[in-house]
């Protein structure tokens, strides 16, 4: 390059060596007197890109005031003029100071110096749209045709010498206003223009850095190949520096589950396995210790359910303590049953009724004070008890992503409800963000910072013993108590995360859940059709379709798997429970003309209130039985008569020869032959052919009209109960 002139030569160097003139000319300083999670970020971004950081403060006291809320950070420049000091005559160091608990970098060394260099002044300050903390400055400050206009002390970029002339000036106390200090210095012509003095710009059109206060409908994620930008559509520049200043964290907490290299399409998540926790290194005595809250508040579908799967966690019993609020005293029944059986499972197992009245604040304060207190609780798992975990491994990788809290994604199923927000709105309620939905469909799949969850999460012990020590986080103005405390968590700078890397369960809907019935969960087939179908269908229902698993013991008479016996008994117990048999009498006003031919002693499903769920129960498990075995009939699933038939010797043993006024009709076996009962079954005479073994839980399909003429064989001893139907009559 000895035929260059000296600048050209340089640049030519840069870019072939552009490490070798950038790295070790730039020294990041920023103050942070604690290890927060925001300054695990920020040092985690700046290592990314191999920064030089020096960090000032850290242990020492914070005197600087209440900065989220007021004015304040004095101290920051304090401790800048002191480290200043020793870097004053490095004429050819750049020295970038930083925020750090709510600032990232999306950028490396080589591009902030590169264009600091363009900028062509001495110091460089970031820049807002928004004037802080004097409004009455804001005519003093110098016209822009375009770009930001106002001064933000959360970044500054400059030589060594001039970054020390003007911290050098600071002679306030700790917890006056950084801002307020830098914006007067800035603000006097004097110095901002003279290069003999200090020759200062703004960063106008946030080339390197971004503030977001008042801008985050200027920014977007710049997906590419490799790692993600922040982009501001406003100037079309890609800023280095991205920095969460005011109101605007929880975006920036948005931002920073994919900046600068947390997620991309290309790989996924990278941060996912950092910092892990690997249990199965450890001996199963070695477990952490983990209480379990249980919180139920409302009347709840499924609870039996929701104590079993508890019960089958894979965790070791005697590593989990269980502390139970009920609010209902519908549930006592439930908890009663389930803690006689396993009582002496758990390390322990407390509960509090509704006896003790307890806000849900209170109770879930009590909940978590209880692992507080306790100084071998290692974790705390807050369980409502309307999540059903389907991942028996739940506790166990929460434990190993080793976040501070953590929740595992559950949704209701087929909605978009979840158990977290992605974003909050202007007065702290859901608001949702752009990459909401893909997590919740697990399109975009790690472990995500988010402002708000419920329902279920787990909590380290030491940070309810440290950062989250103060002992009534549920309760806070009129908040709803998880809104309480993910606003306290929040504003103590603790980061809640949700998985979605597995696939741990779901919610259930309590809304509209009637518990005047004998057997409530029956009737949840549209509120919660997937528990509804886990504890009422059989267990080989599905077998029909995969395997042919159906039977055909005369001719269009099939015989397949539909109830499981609690379905069974549940149906059984609640017309028992009505009450009502008709008697097997002739004269029967519940039908039309109020004369029935062949009458039998029953309950129609209409008396309970139950044809409604009945008839969307055979829609949904006879319809496609139907289709399978009566090829290219398509049923209607509709339904006059619904009934359960009681046979007794005493009352109604038998049924004659008869026709079914439909076009098939079903049978269902409700109880057990040789057990409840003795003989029974159905005879078909056009085939001389009997079903004399019904299977409990199984159901007969057949012709109703012309074809099928049949009868019900007598019941010589015991109860006989079957579910019938005439399918399109």
């Amino acid at each position: 390059f000895c035929g260059y002139p000296s600048t050209v030569k340089f640049f030519k160097l840069r870019k072939f060596y552009p490490s070798f003139f950038f790295s070790e000319k730039l020294l990041v300083l920023t103050v942070a007197t604690e290890e927060t999670d925001g300054f695990r970020r920020f040092m985690q971004s700046a290592n990314y890109f191999n920064y030089t950081v020096k960090v000032l403060g850290m242990g020492e006291a914070w005197k600087g005031g209440d900065v989220g809320r007021s004015i304040g950070g004095g101290q920051k420049v304090k401790l800048l003029k002191k480290a200043m000091e020793d870097l004053a005559d490095q004429e050819d160091l750049v020295v970038l100071s930083v925020d750090s608990y709510d600032l990232i970098f999306a950028g490396g060394p080589e591009e902030i110096l590169r264009k600091f260099q363009q900028a062509n002044h001495k110091v460089l300050f970031a820049a807002e749209g928004l004037i802080w903390p004097d409004k009455r400055l804001s005519d003093k400050y110098p016209s822009v045709r375009s770009g930001k206009r106002y001064l933000n002390s959360g970044g500054i970029i400059g030589y060594a010498p001039y970054i020390n002339r003007i911290v050098s000036q600071w002679n306030l106390h700790d917890n006056d206003d950084d801002q307020l200090f830098y914006t007067k210095i800035y603000l006097d012509p004097l110095q901002r223009v003279s290069i003999e003095t200090l020759n200062m710009t703004l960063d106008h059109k946030c080339q390197i850095f971004q503030n977001l206060n008042g801008a985050v409908d200027e920014v977007l994620l710049k997906f590419g190949t490799g790692r993600v930008r922040v982009r501001n559509t406003a100037y079309d520049s890609l800023p280095v520096v991205v920095h969460g200043n005011g109101n605007t964290k929880m975006y920036l907490n948005y931002l920073g589950n994919y900046v600068p290299n947390a997620w991309n399409y290309e790989h996924g998540c990278s941060h996912c396995d950092d910092d892990v926790v690997d249990l199965s290194q450890l001996k199963v005595s070695e477990y952490p210790n983990v209480l379990v809250g249980v919180f139920i508040e409302q009347p709840t579908p499924f609870l039996p359910e929701f104590f079993q799967r508890l019960l089958t966690l894979d965790y070791p019993k005697d590593k989990l303590k269980i502390f139970v609020h009920n609010n209902e005293v519908y549930h006592e029944k439930h908890i009663q049953r389930f803690w006689e059986e396993n009582r002496n499972v758990f390390s322990s197992f407390k509960v509090v009724g509704p006896e003790e009245n307890l806000s849900q604040g209170e109770a879930r304060n009590m909940g978590m004070d209880l692992c507080r207190k306790d100084a071998t609780c290692d974790y705390y798992f807050s369980i409502d008890s309307d999540v059903m975990l389907t991942n028996r491994q739940t506790v166990k990788l929460l434990i190993e992503q080793n976040r501070k809290i953590i929740g595992p994604l559950v949704t209701r199923h087929s909605k978009l409800w979840s158990n977290f927000w992605g974003a909050l709105s202007l007065d702290g309620y859901y608001a949702r963000s752009e990459d909401y939905v893909d997590i919740v469909q697990r399109k975009r799949v790690g472990v995500w910072n988010i402002p708000y969850m419920a329902h279920v999460y787990l909590v380290k012990g030491s940070v309810l013993r440290n950062e989250l020590k103060e002992r009534n986080y549920f309760v806070l103005e009129k908040l709803d108590p998880d809104m309480a405390l993910c606003r306290n968590a929040r504003e103590m700078g603790v980061f809640m995360y949700i998985t979605n890397r597995h696939d741990f369960g779901r919610l259930i809907s309590t809304a509209n859940y009637n518990i005047s019935h004998y057997n409530n969960d029956l009737w949840q087939i549209f509120e919660n059709p997937v528990d509804w179908k886990e504890k009422y269908i059989h267990q080989n229902y599905t077998r029909i379709f995969t395997e042919n698993f159906l039977e055909q013991p005369c001719p269009d008479v099939f015989w397949f798997p539909v109830f499981s016996v609690k379905a069974c008994d549940e149906i059984v117990e609640e017309m028992e429970h009505y009450g009502s048999w008709s008697g097997g009498k002739h004269e029967d006003k519940r039908i039309s003309g109020g004369y029935e031919t062949v009458p039998t002693d029953d309950i129609h499903m209409k008396q309970i209130g139950f044809d409604k769920e009945w008839l969307h129960f055979i829609r949904e498990f006879i319809s496609p039985v139907t289709l399978k075995v009566f090829s290219g009939y398509y049923t209607k699933g509709y339904a006059i008569m619904n009934f359960v038939v009681k046979y007794t010797p005493e009352r109604q043993a038998y049924l004659r020869p008869h026709h079914d006024s439909s076009t098939f009709t079903i049978n269902i076996a409700l109880n057990n032959k040789d057990t409840d009962f003795q003989g029974g079954g159905c005879r078909f005479h056009r085939y001389n052919c009997s079903i004399e073994s019904p299977r409990k839980g199984w159901s007969f399909m057949h012709p109703g009209r012309l074809t099928h003429l049949h009868e019900g064989l007598p019941t010589t001893n015991g109860t006989r109960y079957i579910a019938v139907s005439f399918i399109d009559p």
